[in-house]
């Protein structure tokens, strides 16, 4: 396929809405990484994913410090390893992905665009991955639930995101790979993108009038 030729025609989105994980990066903390976690720690499986679905709602919203989550979740007994080595391997977990964020970095570029985090992640785990992953050079907002004490499907995160950036629900487009998540945003008036993978998540980028410039890319 050939490129368009011309500058890119001027798009009705002005804003991006994005999740970290799952589009930016791998996710930090899911029950992947909690069953490498049971594996590389010899835990018990069962108990720690309990333990975990009582408390990973209050620990996302930043009400709960990781230390906090870890006394209750791993640390709620005697164990052969520390802390320190613990938040290591979880810090460990994520991974970016790159063609995601070139992606974005080239439709930000193209179009000036806004580009906000909407994101369920828990405090110390989101610090680091926006450090690690040099996040704030892409995103210009980050409405993480650890900031904003509120959190998907809850859609109040998409309402305060709209109002941080004063951007009309018909100038934004949502992106994330959880259908519900992606459902509820298309009820508030937000065209939303189920992201799978690079490729559709592309095709459907450019249906609404962000080209990316990379049409002829395998």
């Amino acid at each position: 396929m050939t490129k368009r030729a011309g500058a890119p025609r001027a798009p009705t989105v002005t804003t991006l809405f994005l999740d970290i994980g799952g589009v930016l990066l791998t996710d930090g903390w899911d029950r992947h990484a909690r069953r490498r976690a049971v594996k590389a720690f010899k835990l018990d499986g069962a108990e720690l994913e309990e333990r975990h679905h009582m408390t990973f709602e209050t620990y996302e919203e930043g009400r709960l410090t990781l230390d906090d989550y870890l006394d209750l979740v791993v640390f709620c007994e005697k164990r052969s390893f520390t802390r320190s080595q613990f938040r290591r391997f979880m810090f460990s977990q994520s991974r970016p992905h790159p063609q995601m964020l070139a992606l974005f970095t080239r439709l930000k570029d193209r179009y000036g665009l806004k580009i906000v985090a909407v994101s369920n992640e828990a405090r110390e785990l989101n610090a680091y991955r926006i450090r690690r992953f040099k996040l704030n050079e892409l995103v210009d907002a980050f409405i993480s639930s650890c900031f904003v004490h509120v959190r998907k499907p809850d859609t109040r995160i998409f309402s305060l995101a709209m109002d941080v950036t004063q951007a009309p629900a018909r100038q934004v487009v949502f992106i994330d790979n959880t259908p519900m998540f992606v459902a509820i945003a298309q009820g508030l008036g937000i065209r939303s993108i189920h992201h799978t993978d690079h490729r559709s998540t592309s095709a459907q980028l450019d249906a609404v009038g962000l080209q990316s410039g990379d049409e002829a890319a395998p």
